[in-house]
């Protein structure tokens, strides 16, 4: 048991296994055994390593207690930095008493939302993407998770789609379910989410190919968006910082392209969040060089896209 649960023990759980309540006293006093939460123990000293102290939330919380959102996000690779709060759902019958770093949620759907292999106890993937699509700050991070969690194969679109119809209300219902289908398509984050939207679909520009695999020099290479009879590449970038290491890698990949005969743009989020119209009538000048003949339309009034010639 403590092999499985990473050196926590409840006190329940000890009893049960033949310790006497002395022997808990007497453990920690030496310092053998530390508390964790009430009635919660790591059997060993020195520091506490985040998955016991996940492991000791759950246990905390007691029988069909499972860890969610942000803590499950965190075991599963969905997000790279855990939150300094500790997530777990409970059934709604539950009453627990306030538990220090630890945010308790309640679920009528917890005995469906629970993974019934992974440990610690969690919800399953798609249950925990759509957590945190419930409780994002905008539709914007609500589609970057959304994208990410297909993006790194953790679910695929159609099981997130059935984890959203099993769910009675959602926030951003119809946009989600909306997104899902452009995911399915290859767009792998709410950078590339935004472009299909604002620059390509608003615009009436061709359909791009998604995550297009290419095989060049120094390796295999995947296109963000390919326009595949024109010869034209369309690069996204959403990270704020770009290490050396990233940044040269990528300047080979376009330069082998221009050598190639493909047209390299490539483009951050504040050009495609910020100017889309004009990131359009870019693409659009790219495809048209290389044989397209249709022309941008007008997203809005006041858009600097010709439309038909």
């Amino acid at each position: 048991m403590l092999d499985e649960q990473c050196g926590v023990v409840t006190r329940a759980q000890a009893l049960a296994a033949g310790v006497t309540r002395s022997a808990i006293r007497q453990h920690l006093r030496t310092g053998r055994w530390q508390r964790i939460f009430r009635s919660v123990y790591a059997t060993f000293s020195g520091p506490v390593p985040r998955k016991c102290l996940l492991w000791a939330a759950v246990l905390r919380a007691g029988p069909g207690a499972m860890l969610s959102h942000g803590s499950s996000a965190e075991l599963i690779g969905l997000v790279d930095e855990p939150d300094e709060l500790i997530h777990v759902t409970v059934p709604t019958r539950r009453e627990l008493s306030p538990i220090p770093g630890v945010v308790v949620h309640q679920s009528g759907r917890a005995e469906e939302a629970r993974h019934p292999l992974r440990l610690p106890p969690q919800t399953r993937v798609e249950e925990t993407v759509v957590d945190l699509v419930q409780t994002s700050h905008s539709l914007e991070q609500a589609l970057g998770l959304i994208a990410k969690a297909c993006g790194r194969r953790l679910t695929r679109p159609e099981r997130l789609i059935a984890a959203i119809e099993a769910r009675k209300k959602l926030r951003w219902r119809a946009e989600v379910l909306a997104a899902l289908g452009d995911v399915g398509g290859g767009a792998q984050s709410s950078l590339e989410l935004r472009y299909l939207r604002d620059v390509e679909r608003a615009h009436g520009l061709p359909r791009g190919s998604r995550q297009c695999a290419v095989t060049r020099p120094g390796g295999r290479f995947y296109d963000d968006v390919r326009y595949v009879p024109f010869g034209v590449v369309v690069e996204l970038d959403g990270r704020a910082a770009h290490p050396d290491e990233a940044r040269w890698r990528d300047m080979r990949r376009d330069n082998v392209s221009v050598l190639q005969g493909r047209r390299v743009l490539r483009y951050g989020w504040a050009d495609v969040a910020g100017q889309p119209c004009a990131v359009a009538v870019q693409v659009a000048t790219a495809l048209r060089a290389a044989g397209w003949r249709g022309a941008p339309r007008p997203c809005q009034p006041g858009c600097p896209a010709p439309g038909e010639p």
